[in-house]
């Protein structure tokens, strides 16, 4: 780790494209690793304030809403992907005046993008909140109030992935750690010492993420480093943007559609009451460690792939997609069996209420063992990323969430009831696996990124 933190990022990238795959992939997966496990507490740690704080009926109003508000916060988690891909790609063939590039364009893109997407959360609120008459104001207070955090979280997004393609994941975590610190001390202060209610929770986020901001702002325009951007030189750079948008469609609509599913499958659970929503919130806070480090081990493949195609290393880039997916399997395992051997202790700190506490332990024993799929899964449609053919996880998720997901829960919550969702993510995460690692198998691996 300390050798990882002290090498230059010539010396980075020499390790990523020549190095040994295996000791790479940990290498630069470990401070994503630690990034996701701070990436998990920050929700966990927000999850804990709002139902011990301010009970599981505004913890449920919050969860309802959140798939809307990530549909928003998919359009900067697809320009990231496409960044993370062509940054990574001009990086390993040396071009670093490209790279400061397209860093500047999708920086400023995305910025003013999330500006414009503030009046959306603002003004739909009460179209999209539930009917429940006992979640329905908080879930609007939640969506109207996240409209300020939204261009934040795009610059979050964003850098996130200039870091990681420049093979510099540590900063990503030292940024996470910062922020997570900084809402549990501005959620202590909004919620227990003002008692602001769920409004103190929301501007404890909003807080934080200003304050991360400024850093974010010095890490890249201040402080000195190869690839120190300067806002001063900017200039609208048509064919990186039009490239961009291209590339980014798919993964967008990919993310949206995936999270509208979540929103449709919650419209589902609702029907079964307060304590089944608040359950299935929990236990998605709780198991989201699991699916969160295989997503991790995912970013550096696509770091790692993006680079070396960039130099036309196909069998280097299988070699890594390879173990990598060997890796991510091995540390499903792991949290798997930490997870479920803990669960009991885990709900507790929640405080929930006898019956909220049996939904979300019988939540946690069926799908947090789709874990395994999902890395298989998501470590594939990292290779597609970096390569920048984006369409074929548009397609893989759509058909995860929506054909298999939901279809099997419409079908099937008339003799399962409420089980339907614990059972529909474990068939459709094993179904969509499969399909995916057919697809990539039989694929050719070359880029489809074009700069000019």
């Amino acid at each position: 780790m300390n050798n990882l933190f002290k090498m230059n990022l010539d010396e980075r990238r020499e390790m990523i494209i020549h190095g040994d795959t295996v000791k790479t992939i940990m290498f630069l997966t470990i401070p994503i690793f630690m990034m996701a496990i701070v990436q998990v507490l920050i929700p966990f740690s927000d999850g804990l304030f709002l139902n011990k704080i301010l009970g599981t009926d505004v913890g449920a109003g919050v969860s309802y809403m959140q798939p809307v508000y990530n549909m928003l916060i998919a359009i900067s988690q697809g320009l990231s992907v496409v960044a993370m891909s062509m940054i990574g790609q001009l990086n390993g063939k040396g071009d670093f005046k490209g790279v400061k590039n397209v860093a500047m364009q999708v920086l400023v893109f995305g910025f003013l993008l999330g500006i414009l997407l503030m009046p959306v959360c603002f003004y739909g609120a009460k179209y999209l909140a539930p009917i429940d008459p006992v979640i329905r104001e908080y879930a609007i207070t939640y969506f109207a109030l996240s409209a300020f955090i939204i261009p934040f979280q795009f610059m979050a997004a964003i850098f996130n992935s200039i870091k990681s393609a420049t093979g510099e994941p540590e900063a990503t975590f030292y940024r996470m750690i910062v922020l997570l610190i900084l809402k549990i001390i501005f959620n202590f202060i909004y919620l227990v010492i003002i008692k602001m209610g769920l409004e103190g929770a929301i501007f404890a986020s909003l807080t934080a993420y200003i304050f991360t901001t400024i850093w974010m702002y010095y890490d890249l325009f201040i402080k000195k480093s190869k690839f120190k951007l300067d806002i001063f030189e900017y200039k609208f750079d048509y064919p990186i943007v039009k490239e961009m948008i291209r590339l980014s469609i798919p993964t967008i609509i990919s993310f949206t559609s995936i999270n509208f599913g979540f929103y449709l499958i919650n419209g589902e659970v609702e029907i079964y009451g307060a304590d089944v929503l608040a359950g299935l919130a929990i236990a998605s806070q709780i198991s989201n460690i699991c699916f969160t480090v295989p997503t991790s081990i995912g970013t550096t493949v696509t770091t790692m792939i993006s680079m070396n195609i960039g130099l036309g290393n196909v069998e280097k880039s299988k070699d890594i997609y390879r173990k990598g997916l060997i890796i991510g399997e091995i540390i499903a395992l792991v949290l798997l069996v930490l997870v479920l051997s803990t669960s009991k202790y885990v709900i507790s700190l929640y405080d929930p209420s006898v019956n909220v506490a049996i939904k979300t332990q019988e939540a946690l024993n069926i799908y947090t063992y789709s874990v395994f799929p999902f890395a298989l899964f998501i470590i594939t449609q990292s290779v597609f990323n970096a390569l920048g053919r984006n369409v074929y996880p548009l397609i893989m998720s759509f058909l995860r969430i929506w054909v298999f997901r939901y279809l099997f829960i419409i079908m099937t919550s008339s003799y399962l009831g409420y089980y339907s969702v614990f059972y529909g993510n474990l068939f459709s995460n094993f179904l969509a696996a499969a399909i995916f690692y057919m697809i990539i198998r039989k694929s050719s691996w070359r880029s489809n990124i074009k700069y000019e």
